[in-house]
């Protein structure tokens, strides 16, 4: 029967795939039929893998948490393995000796960075665990101005208060400026405040900018702070061996926020909490529920990811990475990350210099964040001043909205700081083509001429 089984699904995933491929002739389909392939034999074997343990699974226990649901060993024992192993790759990815230390899928980078703030406050006063915030004095957070939002809102969900993360400036790039770190890490000191935890970024939401981990994990051992890197949107560079010194420093970090569903492509949702310390999850989130969680089943109880997750049972994020990495390996991710950031420069050297833009920022960016204003002919000879910068405001707005409407191409913008709205092009499919960024140049000039 398993063998009538595999032949069935074998013939309809083969039909299937080269009946897609007749019809796509576009070359970048050449790496899907390559990865689809891949997949179906991993599914195969896992099929396999089901049917031959069977009896074991399914052996009174809920069939629908099997394929939805993780939080003990024996619900999802699969899932719980390829979590471990490619939790323990990322690590070694990121630097840290033999891939050691902890870590969670999470439902996003929010989530991760909030991760990361709770762990670090219960490593310097796990007394907090207990008896709740007023057992610590007035803890302090910072992060730049150029960060996510999130690090702000755990402030807020955890109890330190918007008002206790402290943001840092920022240069023309959006990079953390390292003197202005230890000018507040000592004022909040003297102010009776005590500093707990630092983060900086790799990969901007904006900018696209990479904080200098290097000094400010300098900063972080002179004064005992925990250091966390937010590599949401630009850990995937890891996997570059040509980017990746743009995250140099990140293997002195103690805790990686690493979302594979951003630049690497992988389906949302995907985010990883990567912690250095091994066993610090389990110690800050553990209630040792003794109806999930016995510490005498008959297996290492290590396995029973559960009690070290702010949720109990988790969605199986996991399943997706693991088949794409099969399918694609390490160097297939490589590609995808270098190609997207040639076409990133590609859409940066094309605008830099020709008529009716304006780059936000000189140089080259790091990421693929590629952000400029379009300057319509009305624009271009009205003087400096509130007047032009007032128009420029509603310029990005308007051709966006055409664009939609159109239903050609889809930009986005937004401001930053005292700067009016600008386009942010950001490219994190390998498959466009230099033609598709011709095109979109193309439109905007086509829909922003008369403006």
């Amino acid at each position: 029967m398993a063998s009538i089984v595999y032949i069935y699904i074998y013939i309809y995933i083969y039909i299937y795939i080269n009946f897609f491929f007749f019809f796509c002739s576009n070359h970048n389909l050449i790496d899907i039929k390559c990865n689809l392939l891949a997949i179906a034999l991993s599914l195969l074997s896992l099929l396999a893998l089901f049917l031959h343990w069977k009896r074991w699974v399914f052996n009174g226990v809920n069939k629908t948490k099997l394929t939805g649901v993780q939080f003990t060993y024996e619900i999802a024992p699969v899932f719980v393995l390829m979590e471990q192993l490619t939790l323990k790759k990322m690590r070694e990815i990121i630097g840290w000796t033999n891939g050691d230390g902890d870590g969670l899928f999470s439902p996003g980078g929010a989530i991760s960075n909030m991760y990361s703030v709770m762990v670090a406050r219960y490593k310097y006063f796990p007394e907090v665990k207990t008896k709740g915030m007023s057992a610590a004095p007035r803890l302090v957070l910072f992060t730049s101005e150029h960060s996510h939002y999130s690090i702000k809102k755990a402030g807020a969900v955890l109890g330190f208060g918007k008002e206790n993360v402290i943001l840092l400036k920022t240069d023309e790039r959006g990079r953390v400026i390292p003197a202005d770190l230890e000018a507040k890490i000592i004022d909040a000191k003297q102010k009776g405040y005590v500093p707990l935890f630092v983060n900086a970024t790799a990969g901007t939401t904006v900018y696209g900018a990479f904080d200098p981990i290097n000094d400010i994990a300098d900063i972080c051992e002179k004064y005992n702070l925990w250091l966390h890197v937010d590599g949401a949107w630009g850990g995937g560079l890891l996997m570059s061996r040509k980017h990746r010194h743009k995250l140099s420093g990140i293997e002195r970090a103690n805790s990686v926020t690493w979302n594979p569903h951003k630049m690497m492509g992988v389906p949302l949702q995907c985010s990883a909490i990567l912690v250095r310390e091994k066993g610090i999850l389990q110690g800050c989130n553990s209630m040792c529920a003794g109806y999930l969680f016995q510490p005498d089943k008959q297996y290492d109880v290590t396995y029973d990811t559960g009690d070290k997750a702010i949720q109990c049972g988790r969605h199986v994020d996991i399943f997706k990475f693991w088949l794409m990495w099969k399918a694609k390996g390490t160097i297939g991710f490589e590609q995808h990350i270098d190609r997207c950031l040639e076409l990133s420069e590609y859409l940066y050297n094309k605008i830099k210099n020709r008529e009716g833009y304006e780059m936000v920022f000189e140089g080259q960016p790091q990421h693929t964040n590629v952000c400029f204003w379009y300057i319509p002919p009305s624009l271009r000879v009205m003087p400096h001043g509130d007047k032009r910068r007032e128009k420029l405001h509603m310029v990005a707005p308007k051709i966006k909205a055409m664009m939609m409407e159109c239903g050609t191409t889809m930009v986005g913008y937004q401001p930053q700081g005292d700067k009016v709205n600008f386009f942010r092009m950001v490219v994190s499919n390998h498959a466009v083509t230099k033609s598709d960024i011709d095109f979109l140049i193309d439109e905007i000039e086509r829909l922003g001429h008369d403006l």
